[in-house]
């Protein structure tokens, strides 16, 4: 690749052509001015032409610096993105689970020191991220994920089906808390994208109008809003139960709709291979047989 100028070099051109300043592009770097005009003038000299105009004190990019510039820039994200897919990917002795945030923080994470404790010698890393990940490339070994599926070359393990329910604090309004639907669906609302429609349905009321309330693209913000007071939120039972058990959530009503989007545990189907690649998938079942236990009995 004789035509490859050094990393560095690209990095700095980069850096001034996007902030128009050698001091702050050196700023960003955390490098000399002197640093960057040095490996500036070494990128002109390998192209042999000038990528910036000299104006006073400043620099502009010339229209050879401008186009070069786009390019540099794709390609050094290029670059960005292959190190990142290559951080990911599951190293020797570990199992890189994908699971959305919500689950993982509520539902997974206060259950895994007991897989620790079975399993001493695996070691679990949780990839937390909305983004639906291929494991088909090997970003991670198994994936807890919503919905119906199939999904293409991936086998899979049903967990449970969810419900929703509607939830505030405690001292929501000073401890006064709505008693009945009507009073619940007169508080102000926190909405995320869990949809009141099916549970306003079974309890024969209107929705509450669309622009009412606070609405949050996050159910880990949904659900901090409402510890905080602000207002009552529909929510699935799996990431609740825990902060009900402990007092820091109550529920309102005894009315619960089905959630429409199951859990299940997912992983790359490969020489055949119809069950989960480690001891994960059958310390989950039994977790998830002792959590449908624990709510049949109240």
């Amino acid at each position: 690749m004789s035509d490859l100028p050094p990393l560095q070099a690209l990095r700095c051109f980069e850096a001034v052509a996007r902030l128009g300043s050698v001091t702050r592009a050196a700023e960003t770097l955390h490098v000399t001015h002197s640093a960057v005009s040095q490996q500036l003038r070494h990128l002109e000299s390998l192209l042999g032409l000038s990528l910036f105009e000299r104006e006073g004190r400043g620099l502009r990019l010339s229209e050879n610096g401008r186009l070069y510039a786009l390019q540099v820039r794709a390609a050094l994200s290029d670059i960005g993105d292959a190190t990142r897919s290559l951080r990911v990917r599951p190293r020797e002795g570990e199992l890189v689970v994908s699971v959305i945030p919500s689950f993982g923080l509520h539902w997974l994470l206060p259950r895994l020191p007991r897989f620790a404790e079975r399993h001493p010698n695996e070691r679990i890393r949780l990839q937390a991220g909305l983004d639906v990940q291929d494991l088909r490339q090997g970003a991670a070994d198994v994936a807890i994920r919503m919905g119906h599926g199939p999904w293409e070359g991936l086998s899979q393990q049903p967990l449970f089906e969810d419900v929703l329910l509607m939830v505030a604090a405690p001292h929501f309004r000073g401890g006064r808390l709505p008693a009945t639907p009507a009073e619940v669906l007169a508080c102000p609302p926190v909405r995320s994208a869990e949809s009141w429609s099916s549970w306003c349905e079974a309890v024969g009321l209107p929705e509450p109008p669309p622009l009412a309330g606070l609405w949050i693209n996050d159910s880990n913000l949904t659900i901090e809003a409402v510890r905080l007071g602000q207002g009552v939120a529909l929510e699935r039972l799996s990431i609740v139960h825990g902060l009900l058990q402990r007092g820091e959530l109550v529920a309102l009503t005894d009315v619960r709709v089905p959630y429409p989007y199951p859990y299940w545990l997912v992983w790359p189907t490969t020489g055949g291979r119809r069950a989960p690649p480690t001891a994960f998938g059958d310390w989950l079942a039994e977790e998830v047989a002792t959590y449908r236990a624990r709510l049949a009995g109240g």
